[in-house]
């Protein structure tokens, strides 16, 4: 076992599979550990029913809004980033004012239209359940901009885990839940390709230790 695993309290890694890219794990237990324990709060309290799975209906469903449940209360909020490029043109060579301005230009929307589902401080979180595949390219480039923009420290991303396809087909519903929605299968090769940029990334995978029967 990798030194970082031992971070996951046991109960955690038993229900669910977690993936450590740039040191995630290391930063957000030593600099976030608030936050990293409500985030394993929401990962206990959060279960599946197969009348949840059976139900599918992407992230509109009742699954994502089960953890909504526990971090919304808890002072986690769905965050836009916007902002407009500043350009400025300054004269450098001899016989000129060192430092004058010549012009200034203003790129507008340079950074927009990027939404996380779950923001607190400096740790940003998004869950995807059964959505695109492509809506990975979204998230991760979300993140990227939030990061890079220095708006945020650590991202979180929750998603099926391939361990689920038994389940899937047992009920007979694995085309509900097919290789072009979002699943880990589809998630790692985007982050092995760094289309999340630098921005350090703790991604947890939902399996089938997380379904309960419905009480």
């Amino acid at each position: 076992m990798s030194e970082w695993q031992g971070l996951v309290p046991e109960d955690i890694s038993r229900k669910y599979e977690f993936y450590n890219f740039n040191h995630a794990a290391e930063i957000l237990s030593q600099a976030y550990s608030s936050e990293l324990n409500e985030v394993f709060q929401a990962l206990r309290e959060f279960s599946l029913t197969k009348e949840d799975v059976l139900k599918g209906g992407g992230n509109e469903s009742d699954i994502p809004k089960k953890l909504s449940r526990t971090l919304y209360p808890l002072g986690w909020a769905e965050v836009q980033i916007s902002g407009d490029l500043l350009v400025t043109l300054k004269k450098r060579h001899e016989g000129k004012v060192k430092g004058e301005e010549l012009s200034t230009l203003t790129i507008e929307n340079f950074v927009g239209g990027h939404n996380i589902d779950y923001v607190k401080g400096r740790i940003a979180l998004d869950l995807e359940w059964n959505s695109k595949d492509q809506t990975f390219d979204r998230d991760l480039y979300a993140f990227r901009a939030f990061y890079e923009c220095g708006i945020i420290s650590c991202g979180i991303l929750i998603t099926r885990s391939a361990s689920l396809d038994p389940v899937f087909s047992a009920l007979g519903i694995k085309k509900k839940y097919g290789a072009s929605t979002t699943w880990m299968g589809k998630l790692l090769p985007r982050i092995q390709a760094r289309r999340h940029g630098g921005c350090p990334l703790l991604v947890i995978g939902i399996t089938p230790n997380t379904i309960v029967e419905r009480e």
